[in-house]
Parts: structure tokens; C-alpha cells; sequence
């Protein structure tokens, strides 16, 4: 990479821009702009992540400040005017930006695809299935509407933790409930024969739950408090089990009628008692796993957690440039990606001793620095950062 490239450019130019410049001309995005392309929309909304610009004004003036450096950074117009990039997030469509983060996805995943996960699973993948709320105000987003005093955007996230890289991601509204998530993921080709999917009881759908049965995928879910489950037989609890809480390991059937209507399987339930001391009651479609396995996989689940938390806190997602669903929608897409190209950036570059949260800091603060960026995080001699990072295991 050449020294005198400008931070900002040796980071987009890890973007697949031919890609981009496909998907582009598929959405007619660039359709009839003369100036100001989707391209330049882009690396204006990259620059407000990384270099935390709160309002429209904020990015027009920054960049007005640095005219001179526009075109090493990548922009081929002469200027970033804060009434185009409003028109641009409005009218421009977010679903070029989301299928651009798909494809920073495909890129993400197979550098990630060799990170221990901490579990003797045998090779099988593991996903964390949750979603995040983002409150709005009423009076502006009033597409939003989620209760009468209050507006919010879901985001419906499907977490490879081999990585902690988001491999599936829905945008709706607060109204859209968590299980719809389910009919999405299935529909999109994420449910692997032989993959395990934790998830929280918000997603308790007996019948979804046979769906990713039937597809030969695995499940580990936290029961709601008014299952009915019918015991059939108890297998006796290892050492390793009781001492990671396991009280009970019970195999049975759904007692209710329409719950067995939905779910006629046998099913596992394994009972244990947390860190705090409170019960867990977790149901599974995998009886070959110990018990301490399967509690295990269910802690895993806080890793997604762990990721809306990070991205709350390191991105611009919680405070918007526009009001429209678009411009939402696109704000959120491309703060996802530029979480993506950091993570693929942070491999290829061979920053494996230092957080994601490292990387960020030293980026923002060097944006216009023509110094390459594994030089920067090796002159920064401080202990890894504790935050999240696309390689640590948190929990």
C-alpha cells in the first residue's frame, strides 16, 4: 500500500468497488446525478462514522476544511454541500447500501471462518439470533410509529460468532416482532444443515422452531415461563455439568395441545442456574451434545449483545442526518459497512493484537494522515482494548 495514501483512502480502498459500481447501476442509483454519486454518498457517510460528525453541517464543514485532499480520499466531486448529501440519503435507494453490505459480508466471513470459538462442536457453525431497538422521536419519524409516544427502527441481527461478524441483517420498524426475524433467515439461505441458532425466548415459535428442524439445523432457546413440557426420561449429570449450574437434563414432549400440534418432536430441556443464581430453562433440538455443551452454547448469546452495545457506542446509528425511512435505512446500511471494512481491513492488514475499538480511536484521530494504518496501530503501545473486537471471546 502506498505511504503516501491518506488513512481514509487505504481503508475505502479495501471497499470492492466494482461491486459497489454493479450494484449501482442495478438500482439506477446514479440514474440522471451529474455530480454527486453514490460513490461520493458513500465515503461523505463513511467519513461521518469514522470521524464521529454529528450533523450534516458538521460533515459540509469538515470536508470544506480539507478540499484540498477530497480527491485523495476518494471523492470525485469538487465539494460535499450539506442540502445534496441530505437529498442524496433521501432519494437515493438504501437497498444499494444494504446490498453492498452484503457483499462486505461474503468478504468478512472467510477471513474470520478459523477463530476458535471456545466449543468442541466439530466444525458446525453457531449463530446468535436478537435484535436491537433505536428510539426515535415521534414527531419526526412518524413512519416509525411503534406505540402512541413513541417511534423506533429495529435492527433483526443474525450473529456468526465464529468471528462476531453479522451475517444477516433486517432493518424494519419497532412494530415488526422478533419471530418475523425467523421467516426472514429462512427464506435467506442462513439456516445450515448441522448449524447451531441461540436464541432468546422472545423467539419462541414452536412452529418456526420445527422449520429449522426440518432443515436439519439446531436450535438452543430459553423456554417461556408458560411451557408445558411432558418428561419422557433424565439422563444423569458429568461433573462438568454440575459444576457449570445444570440441575436437571430431561428429554419429553410438549404438554399443551397446540404447542404439540406445532412442535410433535421430542425435545430436550435442560434446566441450570446462571451466575446470578436465576433458573434458565433451555429447550433443544440436539440430544448428543452434554448438557455444560449446551449451556455453554446458550452463553454464547451474549456475544450479539455485546455487538449492538459496540456498535452503539463506536457508530452513528442513534442520532440521524435525515428523517425519511430512506435516509435511515441508509445511515444504518452504511454504518454497517464501514463495522465490516474495518473488520476485513483489521485481517488483511494482520492487526490481530489489537480491538477493533483500537483500530477506530487511531483511525479517527490520523484520517488524513498519508501513514499506512498498520503502522499506526504498531506505534500504539498500549494493551489490547477489552471492548468488542471481531476475534475476542467475551463472555
Amino acid at each position: 500500500m502506498a505511504t503516501r495514501q491518506l488513512v481514509f483512502a487505504q481503508l475505502m480502498s479495501m471497499l470492492p468497488w466494482s461491486s459497489f459500481d454493479r450494484l449501482a447501476k442495478l438500482h439506477r442509483a446514479d440514474h440522471k446525478v451529474q455530480s454527486f454519486s453514490c460513490r461520493d454518498q458513500f465515503n461523505a457517510m463513511a467519513f461521518a462514522q469514522l470521524c464521529a460528525r454529528q450533523s450534516l453541517r458538521d460533515i459540509e464543514v469538515n470536508l470544506a476544511a480539507r478540499s484540498r485532499d477530497l480527491y485523495r480520499m476518494g471523492f470525485r466531486c469538487t465539494g460535499v454541500a450539506r442540502n445534496t448529501l441530505a437529498n442524496a440519503n433521501a432519494t437515493r435507494p438504501w437497498q444499494l447500501y444494504a446490498d453492498f453490505c452484503r457483499v462486505l459480508i461474503d468478504l468478512a466471513l472467510p477471513l474470520y471462518a478459523n477463530e476458535p470459538l471456545g466449543l468442541d462442536l466439530q466444525g458446525a457453525r453457531v449463530f446468535a439470533l436478537d435484535s436491537s431497538t433505536l428510539e426515535l422521536c415521534l414527531s419526526l419519524f412518524g413512519w416509525a410509529a411503534h406505540r402512541p409516544t413513541k417511534a423506533t427502527v429495529k435492527l433483526h441481527t443474525l450473529l456468526d460468532l465464529q468471528g462476531n461478524i453479522p451475517c444477516f441483517v433486517h432493518v424494519t420498524e419497532g412494530s415488526v416482532g422478533d419471530r418475523a426475524a425467523i421467516d426472514q433467515i429462512l427464506a435467506s439461505g442462513w439456516v445450515l444443515p448441522g448449524a447451531y441458532y441461540v436464541m432468546d425466548r422472545g423467539y419462541v415459535d414452536y412452529a418456526r422452531l420445527a422449520h429449522l428442524a426440518q432443515r436439519g439445523a439446531f436450535f438452543v432457546i430459553r423456554a417461556i415461563d408458560s411451557m408445558r413440557f411432558e418428561r419422557l426420561d433424565s439422563a444423569a449429570l458429568d461433573e462438568l455439568s454440575i459444576a457449570a449450574g445444570v440441575q436437571a437434563d430431561d428429554v419429553g414432549l410438549l404438554a399443551r395441545h397446540r404447542a404439540r400440534q406445532r412442535y410433535a418432536q421430542p425435545l430436550r430441556r435442560v434446566t441450570l442456574h446462571d451466575e446470578l443464581g436465576r433458573e434458565l430453562v433451555l429447550l433443544t433440538n440436539q440430544f448428543e451434545l452434554n448438557a455444560h455443551t449446551v449451556a455453554a452454547l446458550y452463553k454464547k448469546r451474549w456475544q450479539v449483545e455485546l455487538f449492538f452495545k459496540w456498535i452503539k457506542q463506536h457508530l452513528r446509528i442513534k442520532s440521524f442526518l435525515g428523517t425519511s425511512a430512506n435516509a435511515v435505512k441508509t445511515q444504518i446500511w452504511i454504518a454497517l459497512s464501514v463495522y465490516l471494512v474495518c473488520a476485513i481491513a483489521k485481517k488483511r492488514l494482520g492487526l490481530h493484537s489489537h480491538s477493533l475499538h483500537d483500530m477506530l480511536r487511531v483511525i479517527e484521530l490520523n484520517l488524513f494522515e498519508p501513514v499506512p494504518i498498520s503502522d499506526l496501530l504498531t506505534r500504539l503501545n498500549v494493551e489490547p482494548d477489552s471492548g468488542f473486537s471481531p476475534q475476542t471471546e467475551l463472555f
